[in-house]
């Protein structure tokens, strides 16, 4: 029988190939999720009822259903419903981005509302547009607090990738069910796939607590 280091050893590159799968996912979703919490977020604080009413529409829907059903639902449901094909890749990268852009809506309506309201008057005040005001002055501002709250929800969306096993994309949650089907050392394979997550999100997590400290100093 192999022993334990054996069966690491032998696992290592393909969880790794995994690690980075999910890292390269969880990446894509969170840039997209980005500029989905960047509008749907100006449309939160919008004074306009109707853009106002859709993003409290998209938050509450997003929010108040389970990440999984959502993956099902993109890769099986809609492809079903509208007579069309999505790739799991492409499933699983659309399903991350939509629910953490959800939060992040949250995170940029906060993080603009922090920003003190004569900014505002101060940039109409100089000639700038509503848009201008918000783009040059209010925004960096805003983004400056904000960026603690995104590495932790690219932390959330790492996670949360795990779920994107169930449509078969191979990430390190499925590479490590792949190795363990076939030579059935569940747990040893299970605890690298642990300790992987585990080092990945302590390494952000690091990096969010001193970026928070640094713009508290700033």
């Amino acid at each position: 029988m192999e022993t334990t280091w054996t069966i690491i050893e032998q696992a290592l590159p393909i969880l790794t190939k995994g690690l980075v799968e999910t890292i390269r996912i969880a990446t894509f979703a969170l840039i997209i999720a980005l500029f989905i919490g960047l509008f749907m977020g100006l449309f939160r604080i919008s004074k306009n009822k109707i853009l106002n009413a859709l993003a409290g529409i998209y938050v509450y829907l997003i929010r108040g259903t389970p990440l999984l059903v959502q993956i099902l639902f993109i890769y099986f449901g809609l492809p079903m419903a509208f007579g069309f094909k999505l790739s799991p890749y492409t499933a699983g990268v659309i399903a991350i981005s939509i629910n953490a852009g959800a939060y992040l809506v949250e995170i940029f309506r906060a993080g603009i509302e922090s920003i003190d309201k004569g900014q505002m008057e101060a940039g109409r005040s100089l000639g700038f547009s509503y848009n201008q005001t918000m783009r040059l002055i209010i925004l960096p501002q805003a983004i400056k607090i904000m960026i603690p709250a995104f590495v932790n929800q690219f932390i959330v969306s790492i996670k949360d990738t795990s779920l994107l096993s169930v449509i078969g994309i191979a990430e390190l949650t499925m590479q490590g069910q792949s190795i363990y089907a076939s030579n059935f050392r569940a747990f040893e394979i299970l605890s690298v796939v642990a300790v992987f997550y585990l080092v990945l999100i302590s390494v952000l997590t690091v990096l969010s607590t001193y970026l928070e400290r640094r713009l508290a100093r700033s």
